[in-house]
């Protein structure tokens, strides 16, 4: 693989990131919480998708239409159930909450589909494994130019909503000061609810890509969440866009560090993750934490 090739793989690759973390950073900017299960429950809904595409025989995009729905429905319930009281209990309950709440998901799926490797690759077809060869060393794949897209289209739709519809404007005041907002009448806990419905659907989204990019199994999803959280910080905390920026980067350190040598793909990422937390940006990150939980 030449440099520039590499290059093109990893912005393709950042686009996975950015849709893993743009569920993240949503929650993050609107609730202040990091959801330690984000990963847990987007290897949740590929699951879903493998069990809907496994039993009625149905792509993976095509059982995507049924199973975006539901999972908006779990995160709904599961702020309602779950995390609306540990919002309550100070910035450390909600960590403990998500947490607990991983590791549940995690063992519940390993006794489900057990530890076993999947993908949905094959069932994906042609789109899978198609590129458009543009020289003799550089190829755009079919489906790394639909994640990329998607990526975008993701991100520009949460940005409209954000700030082109009432919802948006709701969940913008609520973020700055949800007892403020809930004196004009915007109640905190159903918009937090539904930026939890809205992040856990695009986490299924990510989840499902993954599964049909790569492979997955019940404890892929640890792995992703810290992927999505070092996109999230390079791109800055709460920002949507940066998520896409951020995971692009992410991506093509990756991509480079495998090009070097393949066991340097994984750590070329984390090395740029902890550049950027050694910077100035990443102190006035840790700045923006603390006033947020102060």
């Amino acid at each position: 693989m030449t440099y520039a090739n590499a290059v093109l793989q990893g912005v393709f690759l950042g686009g996975l990131y950015a849709l893993f973390a743009c569920g993240l950073s949503l929650i993050f900017g609107v609730m202040r919480i990091i959801n330690l299960a984000h990963g847990d429950l987007a290897v949740l809904g590929a699951f879903l998708v493998w069990s809907l595409t496994t039993h009625l025989g149905a792509g993976p995009f095509v059982a995507l239409i049924p199973a975006l729905p539901v999972m908006l429905i779990v995160g709904y319930l599961l702020h309602r159930t779950v995390l609306a009281r540990s919002l309550r209990g100070g910035p450390l309950t909600p960590l403990l909450t998500t947490f607990g709440l991983a590791i549940v998901v995690q063992n519940a799926l390993l006794q489900a589909y057990s530890p076993d490797v999947r993908s949905l690759g094959g069932a994906a077809g042609g789109i899978a494994t198609g590129s458009w060869r543009l020289t003799d060393q550089i190829s755009l794949s079919y489906l790394g130019v639909l994640i990329l897209a998607t990526a975008v289209l993701v991100l520009g739709g949460l940005h409209l909503l954000l700030r082109r519809t009432a919802f948006g404007r709701e969940m913008r005041a609520t973020a700055q000061d949800p007892d403020t907002a809930a004196l004009v009448g915007v109640p905190a806990s159903s918009v937090y609810a539904k930026a939890t419905a809205i992040a856990v659907a695009t986490a299924t989204l990510a989840g499902v890509f993954l599964a049909v990019r790569s492979t997955f199994d019940a404890s892929s999803g640890p792995t992703q969440l810290i992927f999505a959280f070092e996109a999230v910080v390079i791109g800055g905390l709460g920002s949507l866009w940066g998520t896409l920026w951020g995971g692009m980067v992410l991506g093509v350190a990756q991509t480079i560090g495998a090009t070097i040598d393949p066991q340097y793909s994984i750590l070329a990422g984390h090395l740029v993750f902890l550049i950027v937390l050694a910077s100035p940006r990443g102190r006035s990150l840790f700045a923006f934490r603390r006033e947020a939980t102060a």
